[in-house]
């Protein structure tokens, strides 16, 4: 309700400004889907890719495509002072180590032995490990509400490691694509908590610089271990073409746009959406799915949104 003393120019004024701000929050909202339908999409068709292009080779493709749009993007953006961003060289070595070395390596590598669903359903137990080492090495303050939820999210990624008998673990232990999704999520833990700590860069900038380490660091050892595998097929180069743009590219662009509107607390719950995005990819395209893994989803992304519900109110 407009106050008494306001002039009609004054609400007038007001309402445009107000149109303006949900206009603004749409367009965030928006572009957070699209970011994560986007790093959906890479479960989905990396899951394909890596049937005919190893994951090292994946890695380095990807980054081979990105690196170009995102340096130029960076420029004409964010037009960053280069110097004082290298001198930061150390931590964006150690962030390009984990992100987009890392976190790519073990991801591809998973996708060779289990499903893009299964494999999302893991990553889903990211954001309540994340603030589980937050609290650990950061000193951040972990509620009783975030332990239940962080208990609660375990609980469901469980689930879906053992396929709905959690006892079978103590027999058989992980499946080899399960092991490697676990270490991709931890490795993205440290790639969070590092960047928290790391000075402010730019972040379109700071991706950019980590995309040229991947390439200058995976290009001779792929030299040397025989050089890249090429995608043999169209379908494969479209794949690629998809996950060097989109998720590459893309994503962090639309990410950090709506990061200029919603807090990155708010922001990061979108996050959960890459599972729900890649489970309706995986009906729709009649791939098998079995009631642990919705159950486990649930029960995981249950657990996460009581770790965040600060963010979420």
């Amino acid at each position: 309700m407009a106050d008494p003393s306001e002039t009609p120019r004054d609400t007038s004024t007001a309402r445009q400004a107000t149109g303006s701000g949900r206009t603004g929050l749409l367009v965030a909202v928006a572009s957070l889907l699209g970011a994560t339908l986007f790093w959906a999409g890479n479960y989905v068709i990396g899951g394909a890719a890596v049937a005919t292009i190893d994951p090292l080779s994946l890695v380095l493709l990807r980054w081979a495509i990105a690196v170009v749009p995102l340096l130029l993007i960076a420029q004409f953006v964010e037009r960053p002072d280069w110097r004082q961003v290298l001198r930061a060289w150390p931590w964006l070595i150690m962030l390009s180590a984990f992100g987009l070395l890392g976190y790519n390596l073990f991801l591809y590598g998973a996708l060779q032995y289990t499903d893009a669903f299964n494999a999302s359903l893991i990553n889903a137990f990211n954001p309540a490990l994340i603030t589980l080492a937050a609290a650990i090495f950061l000193r951040e303050r972990l509620t009783p509400l975030a332990i239940v939820g962080v208990a609660i999210a375990l609980v469901g990624v469980l689930v879906v490691l053992s396929r709905g008998d959690i006892g079978t673990l103590f027999g058989t232990g992980f499946g080899r694509g399960e092991l490697l999704m676990v270490g991709a999520i931890c490795v993205w833990t440290a790639y969070t908590i590092a960047g928290r700590l790391a000075p402010k860069l730019p972040p379109i900038t700071s991706t950019a610089i980590q995309a040229v380490i991947a390439v200058l660091v995976l290009a001779p050892i792929s030299v040397a271990t025989g050089g890249p595998t090429l995608p043999s097929t169209a379908s494969t180069l479209w794949a690629l073409i998809f996950i060097g743009i989109f998720p590459s590219v893309l994503s962090y662009l639309l990410w950090n746009r709506a990061l200029t509107v919603i807090p990155a607390g708010g922001a990061g719950v979108f996050l959960n959406l890459i599972t729900v995005f890649t489970a309706a990819f995986t009906i729709l395209a009649g791939h098998p799915y079995t009631a642990a893994q919705i159950i486990g989803g649930i029960v995981v992304i249950g657990g996460v949104v009581v770790t965040n519900i600060r963010a979420f109110r």
